[in-house]
This record gives structure tokens, sequence and C-alpha cells, in this order.
């Protein structure tokens, strides 16, 4: 069975949101002596490289990632490509890019902007607007993932994006790497870590392809 690799590597030097924390990793145990096993601790965001955010990220009264339902992240869905299209993806671009698949859409959508994402923070990404994200909802899409570090532009402070995301009671994965994936159609396995509490947790995402 082959599946493609869409979670970028976590490093130091992973970028992240301006003033969020970034990724560390230290040795705690090394394998010596009297200590059979090597044992490291981390300290990272909760949204750093592939992550799926969780409604109380952007919602006070919003569910955390332990709460939401897994079956959301893994199924059918399909590759986009709208690659420097614009720096913020309207209902029109994504309904045209939509329909180049079939006359039904999938219910996960997972959307590359990137010829090749970049390895610093890129303040300029590409968003999406809410009227796109609506427009996907209403055509059966419960699931919306992207390359970027966000569906809102990184200057936001309304988050239309988002807040059109909870109205819909969708779900989000950001921070994918589709650099390396043809636009098609593919099974989805990206579930989430079980994180109580927490507003977003860090995934392994993986596309199987369709024959």
């Amino acid at each position: 069975m082959t599946f493609i690799d869409i979670t970028p590597p976590v490093s130091p030097v992973t970028p992240v949101f301006p003033g969020d924390t970034q990724f560390h990793a230290e040795r705690i145990w090394t394998i010596g002596g009297d200590t059979p096993v090597n044992v490291s601790k981390l300290t990272m965001s909760t949204h750093t490289g592939a992550h799926a955010d969780a409604p109380l990220h952007y919602d006070p009264n919003g569910a955390a990632i332990d709460d939401v339902d897994v079956s959301a992240y893994i199924g059918p869905c399909a590759v986009v490509h709208m690659i420097n299209d614009a720096a913020l993806l309207t209902e029109t671009m994504v309904r045209d890019a939509v329909a180049r698949f079939a006359k039904k859409v999938p219910e996960r959508i997972l959307i590359r902007t990137y010829q090749r994402q970049p390895e610093i923070w890129d303040p300029g990404f590409t968003a999406m607007s809410a009227g796109a994200i609506t427009w996907l909802a209403e055509n059966g899409v419960n699931l919306i993932g992207i390359d970027t570090p966000s569906l809102d532009p990184a200057s936001s402070k309304i988050m239309d994006a988002h807040r059109a995301i909870f109205t819909h009671n969708m779900r989000i994965l950001e921070g994918l790497l589709l650099d390396h994936v043809d636009e098609g159609l593919y099974e989805l396995i990206a579930p989430p870590l079980k994180l109580a509490g927490l507003d977003s947790s860090p995934v392994r995402a993986l596309l199987r392809p369709i024959e």
C-alpha cells in the first residue's frame, strides 16, 4: 500500500507564527551505564507544522481537540491546486478550482497554494475568504486543509474564515506539505492527538491515492 506523507518535518527551524513557541527538543535520558533507554522532552506550540485546529482555538465556547470527532480527518478528499492564485481565495476561485474534479464535491478539500512551501515564516501567505468556506460547506465539505499556517491572513484580528468554519461546524488542517502532491482524489488519514482540553494538535498527515 502506497502512502504520501504530507507532514512537514518538525525541528527548531520550523517556522511559527511570530511570538508563538518555537520547537525545542532536549534529551533527558541517554542510553549508557544504568540507563537502558533514550527519552526526550519536547516544547512546542500546538500549532506547529501540520496541525488540526479545534473549535476552542477560535471560539471560547468551542470544543477542545479531544472532544472533536476524528472521523472528519479520515476519508476521501480532493487535493486542489490554487498555486499563487491570489492573496485571498474567493468563492468564485474555489468553485472554479473544485469544478475540475466532478459534479460532486468530496467531503474533504486540501488546497495547495505554494509551488514550494517556504522554510521561513511567510507573512504574505494565501488565505481564504469566509464566502469560499461557506460555499464549500453548502456543497457538503466538512474539512478544509491548506498548506499555509492559517485560513485567515496573518494580520487578521476578526478571523472571518475561522468564524465561518465555526458557523458551519467544519474542521481545519493547516500547515500541510503539498509540494509533491498532484491534483486529484485521495484518501486522507490525519487524526489529531487526544490532547485533553487543548485548542489544537499536531497531526501526522498521510494520503493514499484512490485508483
